[in-house]
């Protein structure tokens, strides 16, 4: 570690006049059922429960926790004085950790790195694991906002996606969830297999209808290495066409305005004052460091911007992060590659980006993005002004053409 430390703060060609913030993700890797579309690193219990019945605490809970901890205190050393603006526990389903444990991560996380006054503390919640106040005993134990799994209220579309629980089980955990939190986040999927304009469009009603302070969006798309790129489906339940996703796109950017959401990044609305901090951190090429099985950081240091990659399978991850060896990949962003890695994120945001965060956040000059700026200008893709660039509309929609034009 000493060593990896030694080689991360030499001179290097970069020059960065200052960190960016830092966020703090942490992976807890169980679901109850692994969905056919996930390509996430998420393991289904052993004896897990079928029917979206809710399992009764997770095994080896309590090592886990112990080996995030181990994992959080060997990574100290390289984000030394400095303070986490946001916490997101994600999985997996973290809501399979018991309020006790969730209780007990965040005082581990407290008592070991400086949090920013009104930190962020994000937890993804299934549906399926939901009891009555569990949501509540969740916010008591210090988790500020809660995003919800639903993707869908449609029990026949839930089934096709492999999820756990149902449309009645969907809406209680909202109703609960917003008498439990004054912030928190609906995720919903569209394009699902053999579903209709109209069918998606009662999804969105129904979403809306419950006036989310944040509404998360996601096209289903096939993914290598899941049980839908083996089996996909077919027939009467084919995924529907891009025309017919981006109609449903196209009615999700109308109604959620409609509704007083407003669209600040590709996939993500929000009333005013509940944008996701967390993610917004992502987007603006800041810092994160990632604990847990397979979880990713990013980290900045003067001269160079790093990253590392955790150990996957859970059972190893444990054994390695309590020896204080999770970390199995450790790389430098080669300096070809930090322009495209910048604008991979910052073009998702409506708003797009300060042109000095460029600078500020690669230690890179400007010059190294002009000519793809020129060139995303000319066809019509992004605007700028002396201060910030943004994808137009017609570049939001063609996304993956304008990110490709800052590829090395």
């Amino acid at each position: 570690m000493a060593e990896r430390l030694a080689r991360y703060l030499r001179p290097g060609t970069l020059s960065l006049p200052a960190l960016p913030p830092l966020s703090l993700y942490v992976h807890l890797p169980w679901c109850l059922k692994k969905c056919p579309y996930c390509d996430f690193n998420s393991h289904e219990l052993t004896g897990a429960q079928p029917g979206g019945q809710l399992v009764k605490g997770v095994p080896d809970e309590q090592r886990y926790l112990d080996a995030l901890c181990a994992d959080l205190e060997a990574a100290l050393p390289f984000i030394w004085g400095r303070h986490v603006h946001s916490i997101f526990i994600g999985g997996g389903t973290p809501s399979l950790f018991a309020p006790a444990a969730i209780d007990r991560l965040i005082a581990d996380i407290r008592a070991r790195v400086p949090l920013e006054p009104g930190c962020e503390i994000t937890l993804e919640a299934n549906p399926g694991t939901f009891e009555r106040n569990r949501f509540r005993a969740y916010r008591t134990a210090g988790v500020t906002r809660l995003s919800i799994g639903v993707q869908s209220f449609d029990d026949a579309k839930l089934t096709a996606l492999g999820r756990v629980h149902d449309a009645a089980q969907a809406r209680a955990a909202i109703i609960e969830a917003r008498s439990a939190f004054d912030t928190f986040n609906i995720d919903l999927m569209y394009a699902l297999p053999g579903q209709t304009l109209a069918g998606f469009e009662a999804d969105l009603h129904e979403a809306l209808a419950f006036e989310p302070p944040h509404l998360s969006i996601y096209q289903l798309t096939i993914e290598p290495n899941t049980v839908f790129a083996k089996y996909p489906p077919s027939g009467a339940n084919a995924v529907p066409d891009e025309d017919t996703a981006f109609d449903m796109l196209d009615l999700i950017t109308t109604r959620a305005a409609a509704a007083g959401l407003e669209r600040y990044e590709v996939s993500a609305f929000a009333q005013p004052g509940h944008r996701c901090q967390h993610n917004l951190n992502y987007w603006q090429f800041g810092d994160y460091l990632g604990i847990g099985a397979g979880a990713h950081s990013k980290l900045s240091f003067p001269h160079r911007v790093t990253r590392q990659t955790r150990t996957r399978d859970p059972m190893n991850y444990m054994a390695q992060a309590l020896a204080g060896h999770a970390v199995v990949q450790d790389e430098e962003v080669a300096r070809a590659q930090l322009p495209f890695e910048f604008m991979l994120n910052a073009t998702r945001l409506k708003q797009g980006f300060e042109l000095a965060r460029f600078s500020e956040r690669t230690g890179l000059s400007l010059a190294a993005i002009q000519p793809a700026l020129a060139a995303a200008e000319a066809r019509g893709l992004l605007a700028r002004d002396f201060v910030r660039a943004w994808p137009t509309p017609r570049g939001f929609d063609l996304l993956s053409d304008l990110q490709g034009l800052f590829l090395p």
